[in-house]
């Protein structure tokens, strides 16, 4: 999959890097916390053929460059806004995780911008005033360098089950990150979690999401995201769902042909001339 790798500048300056690939109406990918311009990839390899995918590392997480203050989701959506304008029409936004939070900010905001807009567990359980105090805890272990702390926190910020959590460990064995990646997702992480400090989590706020909306989920992902997507598709008026058994919250990189063929017929479905809703 040939791909290329181009800057693009926020508004407040901060350097986005975003890599393209495929030709045809354009997709912008959206990471969740601990990725990078490879989060997208299985998906778009799949899509390549049919859209242009364009999947910008989200400020904070290299290349990219970092805030120059505290990260809100005000800044998230000017560069979103940014990434749409570089592509010069209104996109089809796709978003995993934090990107799927991001994704729904930035149709709240820009709804004019968007095409449609889908959207992988979002986890908007996971924000205001509980995530102050883990903030505070992940950023004094971030300052000492503490990866064993840090690991705990996103886990309780997550809520992985500790089953889940031994199984990922058990699975890395011996292996250990490269030191610059682990430090790069590491300073992302702290980003995303200071956004998350100041968001809400009343999921009715979405009610005035209007464009055609996909949520996508697997049947396996552990609570409260049963629970949040429930709610969600509630708020949203004009909602899509697809539900995929046997899948997790790592469904996009662990099934990309089931993500790659429901955004395939979603898209297909507001494409212009055919109703949304």
């Amino acid at each position: 999959m040939n791909s290329t790798d181009q800057e693009i500048r926020s508004a407040d300056g901060t350097r986005l890097v975003v890599r393209r690939v495929g030709a045809g109406d354009p997709v912008v990918l959206l990471h969740g916390s601990g990725g990078g311009l490879h989060s997208w990839a299985p998906v778009a390899e799949r899509l390549a053929g049919s859209y242009e995918l364009w999947m910008p590392a989200r400020r904070g997480y290299g290349p990219s460059g970092v805030s120059p203050g505290r990260k809100s989701f005000k800044d998230d959506v000017a560069d979103v806004v940014a990434v749409i304008e570089a592509v010069g029409q209104p996109v089809h936004l796709v978003g995993g995780s934090y990107g799927a939070t991001l994704a729904l900010h930035t149709a709240a905001a820009e709804p004019g911008r968007l095409r449609s807009l889908a959207v992988f567990e979002p986890p908007l359980y996971a924000a205001g005033e509980s995530i102050g105090p883990l903030l505070d805890r992940y950023r004094a272990a971030f300052e000492r360098d503490d990866a064993g702390e840090m690991f705990a926190v996103l886990n309780e910020v997550t809520r992985v089950p500790p089953p889940v959590v031994a199984a990922f460990v058990a699975a890395a064995g011996d292996r250990r990150p490269d030191p610059a990646e682990a430090r790069r997702a590491a300073i992302g992480w702290l980003h995303d979690l200071e956004a998350l400090a100041d968001d809400g989590t009343d999921p009715a706020r979405w009610s005035s999401v209007t464009v055609p909306t996909l949520l996508m989920q697997g049947a396996d992902t552990w609570e409260p995201m049963p629970t949040t997507m429930d709610a969600l598709a509630a708020a949203l008026p004009a909602v899509r769902r697809v539900i995929w058994p046997g899948q997790s919250h790592f469904a996009t990189t662990s099934a990309p042909d089931l993500a790659a063929d429901a955004l395939r017929a979603f898209f297909a479905e507001v494409r212009p001339g055919r109703r949304g809703g």
